[in-house]
C-alpha cells in the first residue's frame, strides 16, 4: 500500500438530521458520500438511516437529496 496509489478513508461518525414522521420528530443518521475521479468530485449521494448500517428499511430513511452552494455564495 505504501509503495502504490491508494485511497484511505478515515472513520467519521455520522451526523444526525431531524425528520418529521407521523406527527413526531425522529433523529436519523446521515451517510454522505462524494464520488470522485482524478481528484474531482463527480457526484454526491446521501442516505438516512437508523441503527448500525445503512439500509433501505428504516421508516423515513433511504436516499436523500444533497444541495450544494457555489463558492462565494
Amino acid at each position: 500500500i505504501v509503495a502504490g496509489e491508494y485511497v484511505a478513508q478515515e472513520l467519521v461518525h455520522p451526523s444526525e438530521r431531524q425528520v418529521v414522521m407521523d406527527d413526531s420528530t425522529v433523529a436519523l443518521k446521515v451517510d454522505l458520500r462524494a464520488y470522485a475521479y482524478a481528484g474531482e468530485i463527480q457526484s454526491l449521494a446521501a442516505r438516512l438511516y437508523r441503527g448500525q448500517t445503512t439500509n433501505m428499511r428504516t421508516p423515513g430513511g433511504g436516499f436523500a437529496p444533497v444541495f450544494t452552494e457555489a463558492a462565494g455564495s
